[in-house]
């Protein structure tokens, strides 16, 4: 880009919500750039991440529309059926559950979505894949590694400083850099939250049984134990620990912790075998005490990090991507300053209100599911059990969980930005 500036918007951050948002940008016209501090080939390695993410149908609307469905498709699993389940012991996420349960099934809104599932889970590393691909191929200019270590802005522009001394400046920044945003620290914007004094440990497994597409999630006293459906009859398997038993699972032989994933898997799916590295990841809440300063606004994790208990992290990500796009590129259209105020309002204004709720929400649902208190565990399981007679507060739960309520974004839509 000529003139005083290096580019309309410098995005922060080249993970899967910061490639999203480019990809968003250059298809509205406007000239973005991407800093990372990890090499793209890094982020592809299978021991980078080895989480798995749910992702809502409107989310896979905007990659389809981004041109990016086509290259994540073969790796994304749809999710014909949730089935939630309440027990003291492990093992109990059975085919005929007994006891307290609830099941969401993508037949119920088929006339609503256009046959679309409940959601996909995804390999994390194969979304990255699908995305860098998607990002050289639309030309957009990427600096990685490149570690930005001060973020600045003025009344005109605003500049990032890189660690080899480099100084680039845009009308505005998004910082996409993650819990530990150093774009946030950097115009002052505090955070709150709390750790949940667990850890979910991760792992991948090959299944002797088809898992039909359906996702468990069976809450025990310790915490939720769930089991994703994965392409090429895999699933990722997520359960909460305390961090010491957590890492002791991780550091197990392998043969102890199969026998401690047999104990808590059940036998419903027949034999399992692990594949690859074990993983551990603390849990957490944080909000950024403000989306915006000026000119820069923050997006994903580093404006709100939350449990993954709904699998809504990413999810709202990639519901801010869709809106700042929108914002952005209308802004462009009408030949608005796209840092100013105003324009980083509207962002604001689309996203706090269910950014907040969503993560007040995961909040108390980590709280209601993750003990053993009788008198709590009857208010769940009596409310569980409503919601499972009531077809229209079930498909209201679904269409929230697939980002298909409220005041929707062009590209949770499917349509262009």
């Amino acid at each position: 880009m000529t003139g005083k500036f290096d580019a309309e918007v410098i995005i922060v951050g080249a993970g899967m919500a910061g490639s999203t948002l480019g990809l968003a940008l250059a298809s509205g016209g406007i000239d973005c750039l991407l800093i990372d501090p990890q090499p793209f080939d890094a982020q592809l390695e299978p021991t980078f991440d080895g989480r798995a993410s749910a992702i809502a149908f409107s989310a896979f609307r905007q990659w389809r529309a981004l041109g990016a469905g086509e290259l994540l498709e073969p790796h994304a699993q749809r999710i014909e059926q949730i089935l939630v389940t309440d027990g003291r012991s492990p093992g109990a996420a059975a085919p005929r559950p007994s006891g307290v349960w609830l099941r969401f099934d993508s037949a119920e809104i088929a006339d609503r979505n256009e046959g679309e599932p409940l959601g996909y889970l995804i390999e994390n590393r194969r979304m990255r894949a699908g995305l860098t691909q998607a990002v050289t191929a639309a030309g957009i200019p990427v600096l990685a590694p490149a570690r930005v270590i001060r973020t600045e802005s003025d009344p005109g522009a605003a500049s990032v400083h890189l660690q080899d001394g480099r100084i680039l400046r845009a009308p505005v920044v998004i910082g996409v850099d993650g819990r530990g945003s150093k774009v946030r620290s950097d115009m002052g914007i505090g955070t709150i939250g709390w750790g949940y004094g667990h850890v979910g440990v991760v792992a991948t497994v090959g299944l002797e049984q088809d898992h039909q597409g359906v996702a468990y999630e069976h809450f025990l006293p310790t915490g939720p134990f769930a089991i994703l459906p994965l392409t090429e009859q895999r699933a990722s398997l997520v359960w909460t620990e305390t961090p010491e038993k957590g890492a002791a699972l991780k550091a197990a032989r392998p043969e102890i912790f199969e026998a401690h994933l047999r104990r808590r898997f059940g036998a419903f799916l027949g034999g399992v075998s692990v594949s690859g590295p074990r993983f551990t990841y603390p849990l957490s809440l944080q909000l950024a005490d403000r989306m915006t300063g000026p000119r820069v606004a923050l997006l994903g994790d580093a404006a709100h990090a939350v449990h993954p208990i709904a699998g809504q992290g990413l999810n709202l990500g990639l519901k801010d991507v869709a809106a700042l796009a929108e914002v952005l590129v209308d802004a462009a259209r009408l030949g608005e300053d796209l840092g100013s105020d105003a324009v980083l309002a509207r962002y604001v204004r689309w996203r706090s209100v269910d950014n907040l709720s969503v993560a007040l929400a995961t909040d108390v649902f980590t709280r209601l599911f993750s003990n053993d208190n009788p008198v709590v565990r009857a208010a769940r399981d009596a409310g569980m059990a409503v919601v499972n007679r009531i077809g229209p507060a079930r498909r209201l739960f679904m269409g929230e969980a697939g980002g298909a309520v409220g005041d929707l974004p062009r590209l949770l839509k499917g349509a262009p930005v």
